[in-house]
């Protein structure tokens, strides 16, 4: 029973992980599900060249079937695969409890941050922590949930100085007070509060400074590098006829 539950818990999550990914450019048609299951099974510790971790990535065979199911739907809605996934798989529990909780962060519907909002604090505070995988990963997601193409490069080198809206920079203030451990006062809170959020917005500020500061020390540790598809994505529009930007989605 406690399988189960966990397994329908990890169902849950990817249903709302697999929402986040935009699709853009060329759309991909569902894998058959013989097919999908080899997609990966040349991933292991030999497999440097995907740049995915300095530890063993397991082959898909040897993986549980709920984690599986969960990369095998990225991958096919996205056209790859992020490389924390292959490096999270290395501890399966940890990827479960590491996903769920990212889309608790991230694909919550309640609160007055939008996605992009989002992606700008991971960006902001995977700057200052110095992991490129967020980094490169999540500016490609804002540069597609903002359609701004420049605003995410120019955070990630110094948000004091971007074309940041007011409440953009309250909030990235306020992100940047939690990612160095600073002392947070109800100053803090009301310069939010001058910009339409509230405390639970400000909860939700700081746990995803406070998440991917985590994210970040584990990319470190596991020398993950970003997949070369998340550098052009969201950077050339579309156009009508669906030309322009033909990079390919997947959640950072």
């Amino acid at each position: 029973m406690a399988c189960c539950r966990k397994i329908n818990l990890l169902r849950t999550s990817k249903l709302a992980l697999l929402s986040s990914i935009p699709q853009v450019g060329r759309v991909h048609h569902r894998v058959p599900a013989a097919a999908a299951a080899g997609l990966l099974r040349h991933c292991s510790s030999s497999s440097a060249h995907d740049n995915a971790s300095r530890y063993p990535v397991p082959p898909k065979t040897d993986l549980p079937n709920d984690i599986v199911e969960v990369m095998d739907e990225v991958e096919t809605k996205g056209g790859f695969l992020p490389n924390v996934f292959k490096a999270l798989s290395h501890r399966p529990e940890e990827f479960r409890a590491f996903f769920s909780y990212y889309n608790a962060l991230m694909n919550k519907e309640t609160g007055n941050l939008s996605k992009a909002d989002r992606e700008l604090i991971v960006v902001a505070t995977s700057a200052h922590n110095h992991c490129l995988y967020c980094v490169i990963s999540h500016s490609a997601l804002h540069r597609i949930y903002s359609k701004k193409p420049n605003l995410a490069d120019q955070v990630a080198v110094n948000y004091g100085t971007a074309d940041l809206s007011p409440r953009e920079h309250a909030i990235l203030d306020f992100a940047m007070t939690v990612c160095r451990s600073e002392n947070v006062t109800e100053g803090h809170f009301r310069t939010l509060q001058e910009h339409g959020l509230d405390s639970e917005d400000a909860w939700d500020i700081a746990a995803i400074a406070a998440f991917f500061a985590m994210s970040n020390r584990l990319a470190h540790l596991t020398d993950m590098r970003p997949n070369a598809e998340f550098y052009n994505m969201g950077r050339m529009p579309r156009d009508k006829g669906g030309k322009g930007d033909k990079g390919k989605g997947g959640s950072g």
